[in-house]
């Protein structure tokens, strides 16, 4: 790998393709033009200097806790992983029209082995397609608990690193890990299978890290939706444990294509190494075969030897990861957006935004809104990698310098076309339940709501219908007490959720509940449930507005007996209703008797809840024998009355009907 950088930096010695570096006060640089040409444009300063955090933070410079003292080693959720099985998912929501060569854009998720207490790394490879013909790049995630080497794998090839590479957190470079987001990239040449369809023939590859603790796996939730590929990085030393499986459930939901990366190799024994891993590789494909991950490459690594500074598989790896790159689909046709991961100001010349364009495109001087501090700010300058470019689209990689704002006001969120997004009290989506969680998902409980970056809390009602087209607001759809268990019934479940506050989202974003409460100590899964948004309501009158027009309901069923006959076609009813029910409401709706006979509600008999009960046909022979019988009360055959009807919830007007 070495060789090849090397090799990249002596044919390009005037190209320094990196993210954004966020310049010290002491020595301020100045935003060009994307128009600007590159000869003669001053770019943001590099953040690997000599003697910088990223480069004392080398392998060679490092020291790190290879012993964490961990939970005993679990298997997916529960005792019998084998049977467990996850969810069918569909492929990254934000897909589109295949790409040209000169905007190829992709994504990688690297996820790691995680103990229940210690943050998780989370590390992106995005496929990005520089505006230089000769570079294409590709983006990698990486997910992971923070002492299990991850750092050294986004070490080794790295070539450039960004705003906050390898993470500034005073912790992480203490103990060589990973709590916040930072960004890096190295090269490899364009793969066989993609030189036909590509011009470029380089491919840069972006780390980004992201972290990701039991208490904060919210973090993970949100990174995770902008990938095409992940790569599960597990300690060979302990296999797949409980976070690990957590993280695959957000795979599936994500991502259909995944690499098995087994780490720390080198602390096997040596006589016993070949056998411990081919173990571990068996029990793993036995453990994936029942996820759409059954068929994914298992390669074996040591990234940071404990007895060598030389590390070892990583080539295999990187070819496994060349292997794998396609073309992916992306919006280009759609409004701008654009998820924001980091934010920075350089003095006198605007406030820079760096993060992934999601879908559309975007130009210098476009206007565009940053709903989280409502505000809308102009395109000043833009560029990839430190280099200016006038436009960029869905899938790269980019900064955006923009009129000056605060950058306090937002560390993460998104920055879209005027209008795109907006805040919402409550939404409606066709809901999976996660097979992994165990509890039942309740109406009138809380979940943590995870759509992009943010987690609000939020009430679920659950209703479905017994047809799988989309929700229609004129349809019936029947009130559920908790979503379905049961996998041989066959139903379109939907979910309304109320937020406790506003939150921002955008049409067919995707949107994930958890139980981030439950004990992250145990071993059960908090992730519980996943769906697109189809509707929501912006008004925070949404009660009155939005929610009468939803007509779900739940069936009542109503008993009481005849107590009198008053003629051949009309009854009087009793214990049907209570003194102080309105009546009112229930007039003209249909009862049946037990004797057979179809009545209607006519009125109210009396203050008591007394009913008078008609009879169009009349009444049968049978049932008037009964009525005039003069034998004692206790020794007549009672005839019981039923109604049956629907009583819609959020209806207030007419929420009683048949």
């Amino acid at each position: 790998m070495a060789a090849v950088l090397n090799q990249l930096r002596q044919e390009r010695p005037d190209v320094s393709i990196e993210e954004f570096s966020e310049p010290q006060d002491s020595d301020p640089l100045p935003v060009t033009s994307a128009s600007s040409s590159p000869a003669s444009a001053t770019l943001w300063k590099s953040s690997l200097t000599p003697g910088s955090d990223a480069e004392r933070q080398s392998p060679k410079n490092r020291t790190v806790d290879r012993y964490p003292s961990g939970v005993p080693e679990a298997l997916l959720f529960g005792q019998n992983p084998v049977t467990s099985h996850f969810c069918c998912t569909e492929q990254l929501a934000a897909q589109g029209p295949a790409r040209g060569p000169s905007s190829l854009s992709n994504s990688l998720c690297c996820i790691r082995d995680l103990d229940r207490l210690k943050p998780i790394l989370c590390c992106f490879l995005e496929l990005y397609l520089n505006v230089l013909q000769w570079l294409m790049s590709y983006d990698v995630k990486e997910l992971t608990h923070p002492e299990n080497g991850s750092i050294e794998i986004q070490i080794i090839p790295t070539d450039h690193t960004s705003t906050a590479a390898f993470d500034k957190n005073p912790q992480s470079k203490a103990r060589g890990i990973t709590l916040d987001l930072g960004f890096s990239s190295f090269y490899l040449p364009v793969p066989t299978h993609l030189q036909d369809k590509v011009s470029q023939d380089k491919i840069q590859l972006t780390l980004v890290d992201c972290p990701g603790h039991a208490s904060l796996i919210r973090t993970i939730i949100g990174g995770a939706q902008i990938i095409d590929l992940i790569l599960l990085v597990i300690d060979v030393t302990k296999g797949i444990q409980t976070q690990t499986a957590e993280c695959l459930v957000i795979g599936e939901i994500t991502c259909k294509n995944m690499i098995v990366v087994l780490n720390k190799i080198d602390l096997l024994e040596e006589d016993k190494k070949i056998q411990h891993v081919e173990k571990m590789k068996k029990r793993l494909k036995h453990v994936l075969s029942t996820t759409c991950f059954a068929d994914a490459a298992i390669i074996s690594i040591s990234a940071n030897p404990k007895d060598t500074d030389k590390p070892s598989g990583i080539e295999d790896l990187m070819q496994q990861i060349s292997k794998s790159v396609f073309i992916p689909l992306r919006q280009v046709d759609r409004p701008f957006l654009f998820a924001i991961d980091h934010c920075f100001g350089i003095k006198g010349k605007g406030t820079v935004i760096t993060g992934t364009v999601l879908q559309g495109s975007i130009n210098i001087d476009d206007a565009i809104d940053l709903p989280a501090i409502n505000t809308t700010k102009k395109v000043k300058s833009m560029q990839m990698f430190k280099k200016p470019v006038v436009s960029s689209k869905a899938g790269d990689r980019l900064g955006i310098c923009v009129t000056q704002f605060d950058p306090k006001l937002m560390e993460r969120g998104i920055a879209c076309s005027p209008g795109l997004a907006n805040f919402i009290y409550c939404c409606i989506l066709p809901v999976n339940k996660i097979k992994y969680f165990k509890n039942q998902i309740k109406s009138k409980s809380k979940f943590h709501i995870t759509i992009g970056h943010e987690t609000a809390m939020g009430t679920v009602t659950c209703f479905n219908h017994n047809d799988n087209s989309a929700v229609d607001l004129t349809k019936d759809y029947f009130y559920s007490e908790h979503l379905n268990d049961d996998p041989d019934i066959s139903l379109q479940e939907y979910m309304l959720i109320e937020f406790e506050k506003p939150v921002l989202a955008v049409d067919n974003c995707k949107i994930i509940g958890s139980r981030l409460d439950m004990d992250m100590h145990g071993n059960d899964c908090r992730i519980a449930f996943w769906g697109n948004l189809l509707i929501s309501c912006k008004e925070k009158e949404y009660k009155t507005c939005f929610l009468p027009n939803l007509k779900v309901y739940k069936n009542k069923c109503k008993t009481g007996i005849v107590e009198r006959l008053v003629n051949e076609n009309t009854v009087i009813v009793k214990n049907i209703f209570k003194k102080e029910t309105n009546i009112e409401v229930f007039i003209g709706l249909k009862v049946n008797l037990s004797t057979g006979e179809i009545g209607i509600i006519e009125s109210s008999f009396g203050q008591s809840g007394k009913i008078k009960v008609y009879v169009k046909d009349g009444l049968n022979q049978d049932t008037l024998d009964i009525l005039n019988s003069k034998s004692k009360t206790e020794n007549k055959t009672a005839i019981v009355v039923t109604l049956l009807f629907k009583k819609y919830i959020y209806n207030i007007s007419r929420n009683i009907t048949q």
